[in-house]
């Protein structure tokens, strides 16, 4: 298949570059030029919030087979991609998010949950409108049948730019006790950069269109599994102290940001980020690696540069003071290998 992925240099649009490589595809990479991308594309370069900024799509011979867009601001960069590549690609997969959905998010919700409001033309406003109008740009210019949306949960793995798996590792390689939000057993929903990659690729193959969340089934690992395995990859002296979710929360750590992928359990927060319905893609070929692998590759990866991942500039700053670590240990006198 020929293949056109704009963006492609960085986490999942380099994920799914990749995985197209691996299957023999043959890919073209449209981006602004300030990663390089992965050996073996056709490389065009433009930026698509400028004037102009598609024109060397525009002039590109020849057409694809597929597109996949993993835009995240303003709907109207997709909206006037979508409808540049209309008659020169057969099918358009957008990455969007299961921030599409309405608040709150029902434990077990699926595709048919309502939606927030959004616009295919609009300007940046916040995430999750902007990600439902990528939703509707995409599907109005190629329609319902040639577009497929997926609303992607927690993306972990290698080359993850956002900060919340390269976080717990280089905490846990610094060694000492650490706070570890309970309770150990906690399930956790995720998926790997390049098992969506997978899955999303096939779904092209197989001409599947309309909306697919894409995250791993509930519970497919766990609080303790995760951090036990960031313990095990770094080979860290570090002391993994189980502490209860009140007294971190009574503490003022923010779920989420202050203490990446943990809720705590039993509200509306855990349900929405761990507790969706993924039958539809589990049905249609989705296979998730175990935590170990995605943990150890990632591991490996920051290693490979340095041990500083790279951040997106539109993403906060994420973990924990270690001040803050510190006061709440103390508070807690968290006991290393116990559940609370």
């Amino acid at each position: 298949m020929r293949l056109l992925v704009l963006g492609g240099t960085e986490f999942v649009g380099r994920a799914v570059v990749r995985a197209a490589l691996g299957r023999g595809w043959e890919v073209t990479v449209f981006h602004r030029g300030r990663h390089r991308p992965p050996a073996g594309v056709r490389s065009l370069h433009g930026d698509r919030t400028a004037p102009d900024g598609l024109a060397a799509l525009s002039s590109a011979g020849g057409g694809w087979d597929a597109v996949v867009d993993t835009w995240s601001a303003a709907p109207r960069a997709v909206h006037e991609a979508a409808r540049s590549l209309r008659g020169r690609a057969g099918r358009y997969a957008y990455v969007s998010s299961r921030s599409v959905y309405a608040w709150p998010w029902p434990r077990g919700s699926s595709h048919g949950a309502p939606l927030v409001d959004g616009a295919a033309d609009a300007e940046a406003t916040e995430y999750a409108a902007d990600k439902r109008g990528g939703e509707l740009a995409a599907a109005g210019a190629f329609g319902d049948d040639g577009s497929l949306l997926v609303r992607a949960g927690l993306i972990l793995g290698p080359h993850e730019n956002v900060g919340r798996l390269p976080w717990w590792l280089t905490r846990i390689a610094r060694g000492g006790p650490v706070l570890a939000p309970g309770p150990r057993g906690l399930p956790l929903q995720y998926i790997d950069a390049r098992d969506l990659a997978d899955w999303l690729l096939g779904a092209l193959e197989r001409e599947l269109s309309g909306p697919y969340d894409l995250v791993s089934p509930p519970g497919h690992t766990t609080m303790g599994e995760l951090l036990d395995a960031c313990l095990r990859v770094t080979g860290a002296d570090a002391e993994l102290r189980w502490t209860d979710p009140r007294v971190i929360l009574d503490a003022g750590v923010q779920p989420w940001t202050e203490l990446p992928v943990w809720v705590p359990p039993g509200g509306e927060m855990y349900d929405a980020a761990h507790g969706a319905d993924v039958s539809r893609a589990l049905a249609t070929g989705l296979v998730c690696r175990p935590v170990e692998e995605t943990v150890a590759d990632t591991w490996r990866w920051l290693r490979e540069i340095g041990g500083s991942a790279p951040r997106r500039p539109d993403r906060a700053r994420l973990g924990l003071d270690p001040a803050v670590e510190a006061e709440v240990l103390a508070r807690a006198g968290g006991v290393p290998g116990t559940t609370p």
